[in-house]
């Protein structure tokens, strides 16, 4: 097999190779200089037509061997990237279009499956074990200066690692080597445990032995009762259902004991020694979070608006919304990390072929048929459940035909062309489940209707503010531009004239746009006088309309319209603004409306750097589609990507129940406890970190929760900083106590660690309904949500009901007998907990005026 170097015009003859666990792919060259990829970092493989041959007639003529079937179907094209704007490409030809297919196939099965990101601690010092072996000398040897090299960059640290070789029996010098024979996992654990001497676990294990039978002498081993104590008293969760899930009993702690004691004699009389009660810490068998929570555990059979929807806003943006670049590729990047709905803002292009381009900015075009035939080609890759195209139309009626036949040319059967039999567009009937819409493409556009027109004029149920540049020409949308204000009278339109504001019966062919526009006038927010009339929607053309069923874009007028009407298949696009407006004015209304139907919310075209509001918002409110600025990893994206692992990243999560059926309410303000759910007590005591970093720097950890407002907790939470301790810092602080968790089952715990000078180190995501209690290792993700090599916190988690302290209830009942507070002001102060990132748009706002 060739290894394609385009830059040089080299084809390398290598031989590739997956190691036996699957960690890595690795290949070797003739000189058996050898170099690995980590698996997790592989976002897609591709061979055939989606292959990147080279394009040097040289080089092509280098690697044309074997076979004569064409040279993209004997090419593997390895897809690498740390985020979703960085993607580098490797390329490998073999001989065969069956050798390439082979690899394609099982190098994607391996890099998607969701078990190699969620990996036990033990496990990930199996694959550091494994790059160390594979990274080996011209003699097979394993250099130390690599082993030293992977844990410390600092002189000081260095000697630390250097020590912790030595006291294992292995050398420790920068230019000795150790054979593969004398390091194996076993000795490579011993080295872990020298390094990071884990004093606290020690402690843990003392107090154990020590606790049933009252010693105050420390022993060597922990007896199967003492286990069984441990695993029932502190490592269960004391709400789970005794029948259903069985107490621990001496088989199970024997069980465990023959796993992970290291010496047999000492297992085979079920004792347990202090290496042994380790690795049952760090091990698969005592997770953080429930392995049931990766599974597709949903119910996928509920209709769609049911569900939470991964979703991403301006999707073909790299970048800057005004200045940066645009990209095909990450189109395919946001599809395979399991997003379900991406953003096309279709504009004319000047050669009658049309194109995606963020309107009125120095952004550049990509082709709109590249764009939906990289979606073709990625759609079901990484999930087989529906995606929506979200169209933002601006294209004439010929160009829209041309999307149309694209559409029909790359999606084939994969369109959904006809809503089906089962859930007509009728009034009351709902919409179908992600179960019948597997690999199904559903386009979210304005609908054609063909009817009279009524010119009566419309009472109005919806306010809006003047209009400026920054409300209309930057926004993206159904909704006109411009904050809501919800009228008290309600809407009394008739049907027909709500189908005129989503669509004309014309089919006048408009000329092609002028999208250019002055920088300044967008930055001082001035309106573009001449440009507005050009900014909103064109009307859908035929071709378009006809593949519109589910998804129909409709303007919103009123909550109490669309009850009326009772389209489940219409739905209407808010910016952050607009949807935070229904949220405080309208809180319950907005819950009630997105049962039936669906509403995306995206950010504000204010702002401008592609930062993120908190989706977590409008989550409460059962928003499904909070699209989300994919290329910024900010903590919203981080949360957004932590949360939508779950369910198998099928990107679609079944909202809680009481948010789903018709005869509930839910106040997403609630401060009580909810109509039966019951509230929770959660605690966190951060113990220790282990390997958090090769340099030598203090780190500290923040937690956070969110949920509810009244769950949602920010810059509270943060444990003691640690000097000069990358390798094994203990906090030793209190634990950190979330009283009253209102409503578990929208929560997530976020753990995150940071170096002394804020710079983020790991964090880790994870739903509080999902969190296993008792001493358990968090295993850290970077900003992308991909493991770090080794980093891991130690923790304590302890999980009961809520109990209500009804002394403190009623001091505080007496020291506020009267609230002279409104609601809309408490929500207002409720919401400021997510107050960084709602108000961020705002402020550069003001900045610029200034």
């Amino acid at each position: 097999m060739f290894k394609l170097i385009e830059e040089s015009g080299i084809g390398l003859p290598v031989t590739i190779k997956v190691d036996e666990r699957g960690f890595f792919l690795y290949w070797m060259d003739q000189k058996k200089d050898c170099e690995v990829i980590d698996m997790s970092t592989i976002r897609d493989t591709r061979t055939g037509k989606y292959a990147r041959v080279p394009k040097d007639a040289k080089l092509r003529s280098v690697v044309c061997m074997g076979s004569q079937e064409p040279l993209g179907d004997k090419t593997i094209t390895v897809v690498v990237a740390t985020d979703f704007v960085n993607v580098s490409f490797i390329n490998f030809c073999c001989n065969k279009k069956q050798t390439a297919q082979v690899w394609t196939d099982g190098l994607l099965k391996l890099a998607l499956n969701l078990v190699q990101l969620n990996w036990s601690p033990i496990e990930f010092l199996h694959k550091t074990h494994t790059k160390l072996n594979l990274l080996v000398d011209k003699n097979g040897k394993v250099p130390i200066k690599n082993i030293i090299k992977t844990f410390a960059q600092n002189k000081d640290d260095r000697k630390k690692v250097e020590k912790a070789l030595t006291s294992c029996g292995l050398p420790s010098s920068k230019n000795d080597v150790v054979s593969p024979a004398k390091f194996i996992f076993e000795d490579f654990f011993t080295f872990y445990t020298h390094l990071t001497t884990r004093p606290e676990v020690v402690q843990l294990f003392d107090d154990i032995c020590c606790s049933v039978r009252g010693a105050s002498d420390k022993k060597k081993h922990m007896t199967v009762d003492e286990f069984v104590d441990f695993l029932n008293r502190t490592q269960r969760d004391p709400r789970l259902n005794e029948i259903l899930h069985p107490y621990a009993n001496s088989d199970r702690a024997k069980d465990l004991i023959r796993e992970f004691e290291p010496d047999k004699q000492s297992a085979a009389i079920g004792l347990l020694s202090f290496d042994g009660f380790l690795k049952y810490l760090m091990s698969a068998d005592n997770p953080i979070v429930s392995s049931s929570t990766f599974e597709l555990n949903n119910d996928m059979d509920q209709p769609l608006s049911h569900y939470f929807i991964n979703s991403s806003h301006n999707t073909y943006l790299t970048g800057h919304q005004l200045t940066g670049k645009s990209s095909v590729e990450i189109y395919r990047q946001c599809l395979l990390s399991g997003c379900r709905c991406v953003e096309l803002d279709l504009w004319n292009g000047k050669t009658n072929e049309p194109v995606i381009l963020h309107g009125y900015t120095f952004v550049p075009e990509v082709s709109a048929r590249e764009v939906i035939e990289a979606i073709a080609e990625s759609a079901f890759k990484s999930s087989d459940y529906p995606v929506i195209l979200s169209f933002e139309n601006h294209c004439n009626t010929k160009q829209q035909a041309k999307i149309a036949q694209y559409c029909h040319d790359y999606f084939g059967d994969m369109l959904l062309y006809e809503p089906l039999d089962s859930h007509k567009l009728e009034p009351g009937i709902s919409l179908p489940p992600p179960s019948m819409l597997k690999n199904k493409i559903i386009i979210k556009n304005k609908k054609k209707h063909h009817h009279h027109h009524h010119h009566k004029k419309p009472t109005a149920s919806v306010v809006l503010e003047p209009t400026t540049a920054a409300t209309m020409v930057l926004g993206n949308g159904d909704l006109p531009r411009g904050p809501i204000r919800q009228s008290s009278k309600d809407s009394n339109q008739d049907d027909d004239e709500d189908d005129d504001d989503s669509s004309s019966d014309t089919d006048v062919e408009e000329d092609d746009i002028d999208r250019t526009v002055d920088l300044k006038h967008v930055l001082q927010g001035k309106p573009l006088v001449d440009k507005v009339s050009n900014a909103k929607e064109t009307e859908a053309g035929t071709e378009i309309s006809v593949l519109v069923n589910y998804c129909q874009s409709v303007q919103f007028t009123s909550f109490e319209n669309a009850e009326k009407k009772n389209r489940h298949y219409e739905m209407s696009s808010f910016d952050e603004k607009q949807a935070m407006t229904l949220l405080k004015e309208r809180p319950m209304e907005f819950v009630k409306y997105n049962k039936n139907q669906l509403s995306r919310v995206y950010p504000a075209g204010t702002r401008f750097d592609s930062s993120n509001f908190m989706p977590q918002v409008f989550w409460n409110a059962g928003c499904q589609l909070v699209a989300l600025n994919y290329q910024t990893m900010d903590v919203a994206m981080q949360l957004n990507l932590g949360i939508f692992e779950y369910n198998m990243r099928s990107g679609y999560l079944l909202k809680p129940e009481f948010m789903r059926r018709a005869d509930r309410t839910f106040d997403p303000f609630a401060e009580s406890t909810v109509d039966g759910i019951i509230a929770g007590t959660l605690t966190v005591d951060v113990i220790s970190g282990q390997l958090l970093t090769d340099k030598r720097v203090g780190t500290y950890v923040d937690i956070e929760m969110y949920g509810l407002p009244a769950d949602t907790v920010r810059k509270k939470f943060r444990t003691r900083t640690v000097p000069y301790n990358g390798i094994n810092p203990v906090y030793g602080d209190e634990p950190f106590v979330f009283k009253k968790v209102v409503l578990p089952q929208l929560a997530s715990l976020r753990l995150a660690v940071f170096e002394e000078s804020g710079k983020l180190i790991g964090h880790r995501v994870i739903p509080v309904v999902g969190l296993c209690p008792g001493y358990r290792h968090v295993v850290l993700r970077n900003e992308m949500g991909q493991p770090l090599p080794c980093g891991t916190l130690f923790l304590k988690i302890t999980v009961k009901d809520y109990v209500p302290d009804g002394l403190s209830d009623f001091a505080e009942a007496l020291a506020n007998p009267i609230k002279f507070q409104s609601d809309l002001d408490k929500r207002t102060k409720q919401l400021a907990v997510f107050a960084d990132e709602l108000d961020q748009s705002v402020d550069e706002v003001s900045m610029i005026n200034e």
